[in-house]
Parts: C-alpha cells; sequence; structure tokens
C-alpha cells in the first residue's frame, strides 16, 4: 500500500502547461497555431484547470486510503488537504471572475450592474427613455428629455465648432426621404443587408453575428471550466467576426450548436437582410423611396454645385448633421443600436493624385492607442502609436485620413471620452469594400464592450463615379495648366457586345471592374491577353473570378495634348454616431462617491462644462426673500451671457440639493448666503469659493467655455469653507 505522503507526492507531476494557445483562422480551412503572450485570463484559466486536476487526484487518492484500510488520521488528513485545495480553487475562481468582468482588485461593481446604475440614473433623469412608453414601446426607438436634448445640442454644437467652422467646411441639410435611383446608383439597394437568421419554427428573426458574438461573450464570461485553448478559439471569433462570411458565420452557429434564444428551435442558415425603409413617394405609389441610411448621398450629389460654389477649388469637405434610419434586425443595448439616429457626416474631397494635408503637422505628433490589421490577425492588442509614426510605415494610407484621425480623437477627448479607453481599429481586408483604400474606426470600451462609434475611410472615387455613371451627369473636378502638355493616357475600352453575350445580367458589374483597374492591372492585363489569350479576372461586386478573352477588351495607351487635366476627387469620410458618442459618454463620465453620512452612494456625471445639460445652479442657503431675489437676479445674468443656468428655491437641505445638480452632471452651484456675495461650489471637487454678486456671470462664462480653468479660479479668488458644501 502507497503512503498518504507518497500519493500526494505523485499528485504534483499531474499538473500540464502549455505555452501556446491554438486560434483558429477562419479565412481559410487551415488551422493557424500563432505563439501568444499569456493574459492574465489565460494564465487563471490554466491555473483553474491545474488546481481542478489536482483535485480530482486528491479525491481518487482519499477512495485509495479509504479502500486500502488506512488509519482515520490518515484520512483525516487528506481530507482536510482536499478543502484547502478547494478553497484555493475558490479563491482562482473568484481571480478568474475578476478577470473577466474587469475588477482585477475585486473592488468595482460588475459591467451589468454598472450599467444597470447609469441607465436607471439616466432614465430616471429623463436624458432618455423609451419612445411610445405608455404603448409599451418599440424596440429600437427612444425619446432624448430635456437633459439629454441639452447634452446632445452641446455635442453638436462643439462637432460643428471643432469641424465645420475650423476647417472652413460647407454644411448642407438635404431630405431624410431618398428616391430610389439615388441609393441604386450608391448600392444600397443591392448590397446594404445584414445577415438574419430564423427561428425554424416560430418565424422569429436574429442577426446571425450577434448570435455567434452572445454564444462566445457567454462562454468566455460564464464559463470557469472552459480550457485556455478553447478560450483563445472563441476570443479569434470575436476579433474576426465582422470578416465572416455567410457560410462561415452559418458553420460556426451549427459547430456551436447555437439555436434561437426564446424557443431554443434550429435556426437557418443566414441570408441577407436590406436594413433600408421604404416608403412610397408621392400619391400614386409609382416612385418609390427609402428613408435614408446615411447622410452621405446628399452631399455626393450636390458636388457639382458645391465644387462651384467653392471657387471650382480642391481640396474642399463638404458637412451634414441630420437623422438617418435603419431597419435592425434585433435592436439592442440601447442608444448603441437604434432605428432612427443622428449621423454627423463629413465628406472630404481631395486630388487622388495628392493626399497631402497643409495641416498635418498639427496632428502628427500625437500617439493614442492604434489596432492596425496585422496585430487583429495575429491576436495582438491595440498599442500606443504615433500618428506620424503610423502614417511613415504606410500603416495609415495617407496625410489626409490620418489628419481626420488626428481631429476625431482631440474631438472626442475634449467631449470627455477617456483616452485609454479609446482606440483606432483598422477595417480587417474583410471588412473593406473593394474600392476603398484604407479605414478605421474609432472604439470606445463601454460596459458592452468596444463600441464602433466614428468611421473614417479613404472611399477612393467610388461615390461620385457611381452617380456620375447612373445620372449622366459628370461629378469631377478640372486642373487648368499653365501650358498644354503632352500626356499618355491609359485607354480601356470594354467590348460590350463580347461580354453580353458571355455575361448577360452580370455584364454592367464587368465593364464597370474593367474601367476601374489601374495602370499596373490593366498593362498586366493586356501583357497577358497577348500572350495567352485569355486571362482570370476578379470581379469584386460579383465576389468571384470570371474569364476575360482577347476580344473583350482594348487596353492602349494614347498621346494627347491637353490644357486641363479632369478627374474624379477621391472622398475622404469620417462618419459619426452621435447617440452612441453621447452614450459612451454618459458611462465614462458616470461613478458614485458616497454621501458624508456614508450610508448611501450618491451619483455623479463629470461632465465637461463643454457638454454639461446645465452649467449652473442657483438657490438660496435658505428660504428668505431677499436671497431669492438675489438669486434670480443672479439666474437673469447668467441667461443674458448665454450660460444655461436653473434655480432652485425650494426648502431643500442644500446637501439634498447639491446631490441632485451633482447627479444631472451640473459642474457648478451657486449658493445664495448674503446679498452681496456668493458661494461657487465646483462638483468633482466640491471646492468653493466666495464671489462679488456682479462677477458670478463672468466667472462661470469664462470656466465653461474654456478660457481658464478651475484651478485658476481657485487662485484669484477665496476659497470658502462650511459644514454644507460636503453635507
Amino acid at each position: 500500500m502507497r503512503s498518504y505522503p507518497a500519493i500526494l507526492s505523485s499528485l504534483f507531476h499531474h499538473r500540464i502547461f502549455s505555452r501556446f494557445r491554438r486560434t483558429i483562422s477562419l479565412q481559410s480551412p487551415a488551422t493557424v497555431t500563432t505563439p501568444m503572450a499569456a493574459t492574465a485570463e489565460d494564465s487563471l484559466r490554466r491555473a483553474l484547470a491545474d488546481k481542478q486536476s489536482t483535485i480530482d487526484a486528491h479525491g481518487s487518492a482519499i477512495r485509495q486510503l479509504k479502500t486500502s484500510g488506512a488509519s482515520k488520521s490518515e484520512i483525516d488528513d487528506a481530507v482536510k488537504a482536499l478543502n484547502a485545495l478547494k478553497l484555493e480553487k475558490t479563491s482562482i475562481e473568484n481571480q478568474l471572475k475578476a478577470s473577466i468582468s474587469g475588477d482585477a482588485n475585486g473592488s468595482a461593481i460588475s459591467r451589468d450592474a454598472f450599467r444597470q446604475a447609469v441607465v436607471n440614473t439616466l432614465e430616471r433623469r429623463l436624458f432618455y427613455i423609451p419612445s411610445f412608453k405608455i404603448y409599451r414601446g418599440v424596440a429600437g426607438l427612444y425619446d432624448y428629455g430635456p437633459p439629454g436634448c441639452a447634452v446632445k445640442s452641446n455635442v453638436l454644437a462643439f462637432w460643428r465648432q471643432h469641424f465645420v467652422l475650423e476647417e472652413d467646411m460647407l454644411e448642407v441639410d438635404c431630405p431624410c426621404v431618398t428616391p430610389e435611383v439615388v441609393l441604386k446608383a450608391s448600392g444600397h439597394v443591392d448590397k446594404f443587408t445584414d445577415l438574419m437568421v430564423k427561428d425554424e419554427k416560430t418565424g422569429n428573426c436574429y442577426r446571425a453575428d450577434h448570435l455567434l458574438k452572445d454564444y462566445c461573450k457567454d462562454k468566455l464570461e460564464n464559463d470557469l471550466a472552459l480550457s485556455a485553448d478553447k478560450a483563445a478559439e472563441l476570443k479569434h471569433v470575436l476579433a474576426v467576426l465582422d470578416d465572416l462570411s455567410g457560410e462561415q458565420l452559418g458553420a460556426k452557429i451549427k459547430e456551436y450548436g447555437i439555436v434561437a434564444p426564446d424557443t431554443k428551435n434550429p435556426l437557418s442558415d443566414p441570408y441577407p437582410f436590406n436594413l433600408m425603409f421604404q416608403t412610397q413617394i408621392g400619391p400614386s405609389g409609382a416612385s418609390t423611396g427609402y428613408m435614408r441610411p446615411e447622410t452621405a448621398q446628399g452631399i455626393f450629389v450636390n458636388f457639382k454645385d458645391l465644387y462651384y460654389y467653392n471657387g471650382n477649388k480642391l481640396p474642399f469637405a463638404a458637412a451634414q448633421i441630420g437623422q438617418a434610419f435603419r431597419n435592425e434586425i434585433s435592436p439592442r443595448q440601447g442608444l448603441l443600436r437604434v432605428r432612427e439616429f443622428t449621423l454627423a457626416e463629413i465628406e472630404h474631397f481631395v486630388d487622388p493624385d495628392d493626399k497631402s494635408h497643409p495641416k498635418y503637422s498639427e496632428v502628427s505628433n500625437l500617439e493614442f492607442l492604434m489596432f492596425p490589421r496585422d496585430e487583429q490577425m495575429s491576436g495582438q492588442s491595440a498599442k500606443r502609436l504615433g500618428l506620424g509614426e503610423a502614417v511613415s510605415k504606410g500603416i495609415v494610407n495617407n496625410q489626409t485620413l490620418a489628419y481626420f484621425i488626428g481631429r476625431v480623437y482631440l474631438f472626442l477627448t475634449q467631449l470627455g471620452i477617456d483616452e485609454e479607453r479609446l482606440r483606432f481599429r483598422q477595417h480587417l481586408p474583410n471588412e473593406m469594400a473593394h474600392y476603398a483604400a484604407d479605414c478605421w474606426d474609432a472604439e470606445i470600451e463601454s460596459s458592452y464592450g468596444w463600441i464602433e462609434c466614428v468611421g473614417i475611410a479613404d472611399r477612393s472615387a467610388y461615390d461620385l463615379r457611381a452617380h456620375t455613371d447612373k445620372s449622366g451627369v459628370a461629378l469631377v473636378a478640372q486642373e487648368k495648366f499653365a501650358e498644354p502638355k503632352e500626356v499618355e493616357k491609359l485607354v480601356i475600352t470594354p467590348v460590350k457586345k463580347e461580354l453580353g453575350l458571355i455575361f448577360k445580367g452580370n455584364q454592367k458589374m464587368v465593364v464597370e471592374a474593367l474601367e476601374a483597374m489601374n495602370e499596373k492591372e490593366a498593362l498586366d492585363m493586356k501583357a497577358t491577353l497577348e500572350t495567352k489569350g485569355e486571362v482570370e479576372f476578379e470581379v469584386c461586386t460579383l465576389e468571384k473570378t470570371v474569364t476575360i478573352k482577347k476580344s473583350m477588351v482594348s487596353i492602349s495607351k494614347e498621346k494627347k495634348k491637353e490644357h486641363q487635366r479632369v478627374f474624379t476627387p477621391s472622398v475622404i469620410e469620417p462618419s459619426f454616431g452621435i447617440g452612441r458618442i453621447i452614450y459612451c459618454l454618459y458611462e465614462h463620465s458616470f461613478y458614485m462617491r458616497p454621501s458624508k453620512a456614508g450610508d448611501e452612494q450618491l451619483n455623479v456625471f463629470r461632465f465637461p462644462p463643454l457638454v454639461a445639460p446645465i452649467k449652473c445652479t442657483v438657490f438660496p442657503l435658505v428660504q428668505n426673500q431677499q436671497y431669492e431675489e438675489v438669486a434670480k437676479q443672479i439666474s437673469r445674468s447668467l441667461t443674458a451671457a448665454g450660460i444655461s443656468n436653473k434655480k432652485d428655491i425650494t426648502g431643500t437641505s442644500i446637501g439634498k440639493r447639491y446631490a441632485r445638480t451633482d447627479e444631472l452632471g451640473v459642474p457648478f452651484a451657486v449658493t445664495v448666503d448674503s446679498t452681496s456675495s456668493v458661494t461657487i461650489r465646483e462638483r468633482d471637487s466640491k471646492d468653493q469659493i466666495r464671489v462679488n454678486v456682479d462677477e458670478v456671470a463672468a466667472v462661470i462664462k469664462d470656466v465653461s467655455e474654456g478660457r481658464c480653468t478651475w484651478a485658476d479660479i481657485l487662485q484669484k479668488y477665496p476659497a470658502h469653507t462650511s459644514a454644507s458644501a460636503d453635507e
């Protein structure tokens, strides 16, 4: 019989450690194994599996001791050791839960609890509420209440200041209803889709990628027994989720046994669903239209007039703020995924041969979290990278694109977005349209994970060319030469008759793809056709490769004298989801602090004065006619200075009034405790200063509009202390 110490010693050899985690490439059938640095979560999962293995071995050892008739003391020692191991396992489980929830120190509330606290406060204080609430609401539709409207108005005002005014942009305002022909030209009628699956018995619809995402996240967050390798696989699926085709999504749904969440019924294969709201323009129903899914098309179709308005000069930018509509399959996540929302979009038109930017040096030294596609595909994390370095290394395609990435970073951080929870993620190959030169998303981390809030894309000349082809109106720019130039021009002439015989209904897409070739592609095709008579050619809009024969296309170079160069401008497009930015701002601004008595937690929004719904509250310390008159006088002076403010002349204690305004995110509170001077309290520090009544409006205006900081104010005016300040 083996002694208990001998059995214990053998358990130390029961551990198995793996230094590599396996990731499954969904780009091809092959399995790619990528060495990665072990994260804290990986280590904890391995430690937990190891501990469970040790516990199982101890259990077997105890059974062996009992079977062999070991003494009671030996068995008691073994049971005691087993219980100690179980406690160690519980400790690892708690650490793993904390690691998954982002609570490394075990002190913060969980993501779900934090989100619920934020949403409860927002709805109770009427920042926003579900639309048509008394009729049980409609998913994906929300109403903004008074403070929500004020925050949104302030965000949009700053957006106009930061982009439209400072960049000298041309602002337009176009209709929400868009004729079908416009969206047919842009590709929205045929391609603006999400992949949907149906409950095969009830017909309920779900977004396929959402179901896969929910499955992966649920397993990662709640299945503590999940192996480190399986966790790595699920994380990789999440990382490349947007890169999956319909077939790959369907295969993963089947592999993981994902079913309808409400009924547990089997699901159909994924298929595309067009997200646009269709309508009829006019009473006859003869003219089909759609509620616009984006504001950009209104700018593109007006390019010719805007170019003329700008003196026929490039580059220039046009901007638009307006409502957009998307018939989401399964709206969720509050303001993050809705059916009607506000977009703020910029279309910066630039010469495709010169994408430098005169103000690039103003942002080239910025450094922030960037997530290039190579890091994503190899399973690495976002890293801090200088914008200038990213351009010089070719990670960001050009200066103009980089300039807008930098400007977006400054806009978001000045609004109050935490720079440590903001990253710029480059689109993966399968996310980008075939015509796009480069695309980046500004993603903000929230309790829902990383949320795409701004897209910054170099769309090349696709949009203007598409509307030129469909409308017959040339949306082009000209560069006049001082002297005529002899230029050698590439001429690509598809033979439509030959192409039509072979490709029939797909002829137009093949012609467009041939005409869109750059010079190198065209000359390579010409050489192959001359030697082999045919060539394989990828048509991205058909998503397949076709065979082009020599009789189907003519490619040549001709010399001509030209007095001007006519070209289709490229477009750099920053597109802002205002509702998403605002929701992330709410989360980044929210915190709780104990009351003076310590018996409750008080909610606070730390909005910068720039976006706070109300800049200042005014209330008398006690109910007193003279104090109330002074409060009204100060309120009038603040209003005259353009400072939003709110009077509170209720008899509630001063501490409760402070708490109410803190919960609305009001940065300053004026308390009237005499007729000649008053106190001004700053929300987050709770510091107070004493100021003469006639100076209040000027002080609040200066600090609210950023002309000075609260620290500057503290040095200029005497501090005030009282028990009520902390009440």
